[in-house]
């Protein structure tokens, strides 16, 4: 073995013998870092503290699917809420148009236990309508509250069935965008202007008749699709509960809601239609509501009104327009004098009307 092998084997055995000695002196020292990693999985729970589900879980299974029927076809679907019960009976709540051209109606709960329901009484004006199943079919009441507490501003909920029973027990959350809100509404034998609440939750097909609520689960309202306007969107509306509450006695046992007669046929002041009876009116009026005909023997016939008059004012009410006039006009009972202010030929008049009850 040469010189030079003998001083590389050296080398080598020097340097491992190096090593070995190292790791020696530092485990005997204690110099590495023994430090024992430890991995903790821990559990979280996230409370939520702006949740509405124990509000929902009050009004949910008070909320049904109303399907009307005619000559054994679906015709319309809509949403309602039982509010009432006695032994035999359970009382529901919806709109009047979700019912109004059926000849059967089926309510369907939250356990899917359909029903036939009768229609014990409705009006056309308030767009609400009452129906009775059998009290069996009942899981639990809504609770009526007061929309007159609630603020512009408050969290109000939706409890409905949009698009039918498929999507049944949904719920929309907002808040009260507007109270005393008037929106004018078409029905069958003309326009009415209805004084409603205003909110940004989602009012979609299927909704109508079902509740509005606060923050408690309490009923403020009920909800109208034939209140909500399709050029616009966020803006739904509801019937305030304290003008149904009125006449739910009424309805129960199928009593027509009586409003006074004044007995006139109207036509709006800048509507198209006036040329075609060859009236003049004083050009200088920008609002009103133009009689175009007197009904004989009614309160507007005593009172001397005519053909041509304008009437401006009842009360202290402007008179904007014929849908204004009736919405005025149902203010007051059967019995109650009203003034009337009217425009003819350019010179304005008062008289006082005494209201009835029919033609």
């Amino acid at each position: 073995m040469n010189n030079k092998l003998k001083y590389l084997i050296g080398i080598i055995i020097s340097l491992f013998v190096g090593c070995i000695s190292t790791i020696f002196v530092l485990d005997y020292f204690n110099l590495f870092d023994k430090k024992e990693i430890q991995k903790t999985v821990s559990e979280v729970s996230i409370t939520e503290n702006n949740t509405l589900s124990t509000s929902i879980n009050k009004i949910y299974d008070a909320v049904v699917v109303i399907q009307t029927y005619r000559n054994g076809k679906l015709n319309s679907s809509g949403t309602g809420f039982y509010y009432k019960k006695d032994d035999k009976k359970g009382y529901i709540i919806t709109n009047y148009h979700v019912v109004e051209d059926g000849d059967s109606i089926k309510v369907t709960n939250t356990s899917d236990v359909e029903s036939q329901a009768t229609l014990l009484g409705s009006d056309e004006y308030l767009d609400i309508a009452v129906l009775s199943v059998d009290v069996s079919n009942i899981i639990k009441l809504a609770k009526l509250g007061d929309s007159s507490k609630v603020n512009v501003g408050d969290t109000v909920f939706t409890v409905g069935s949009p698009l039918g029973i498929k999507y049944m027990g949904t719920v929309t959350k907002g808040i009260l965008s507007g109270k005393n809100r008037q929106v004018t509404v078409k029905l069958s034998n003309g326009s009415f202007i209805m004084d409603v609440l205003q909110t940004d939750a989602a009012i979609n097909p299927g909704n109508s008749g079902g509740p509005l609520l606060n923050i408690n689960g309490e009923v403020i309202g009920v909800t109208s699709l034939k209140l909500v306007q399709d050029e616009i969107e966020g803006m739904g509306f509801a019937l305030p509960i304290e003008t149904i509450t009125g006449v739910l006695d009424k309805l129960e046992k199928n009593e027509k809601i009586e409003r006074p007669v004044f007995g006139v046929q109207l036509i709006d002041l800048d509507s198209t239609y006036l040329r075609r009876y060859d009236l003049e009116v004083d050009s200088e009026l920008t609002y009103g509501s133009v009689i175009i005909k007197v009904e004989d023997s009614t309160p507007a016939d005593k009172a001397e009104l005519k053909v041509g008059d304008v009437i401006v004012k009842i009360n202290n009410d402007k008179i904007t327009d014929t849908a204004h006039f009736r919405y005025s006009l149902y203010k007051y009972s059967v019995g109650d004098t009203i003034k009337v202010t009217y425009n003819r030929n350019g010179e304005e008049k008062t008289v006082n009307v005494k209201l009835s009850d029919r033609l």
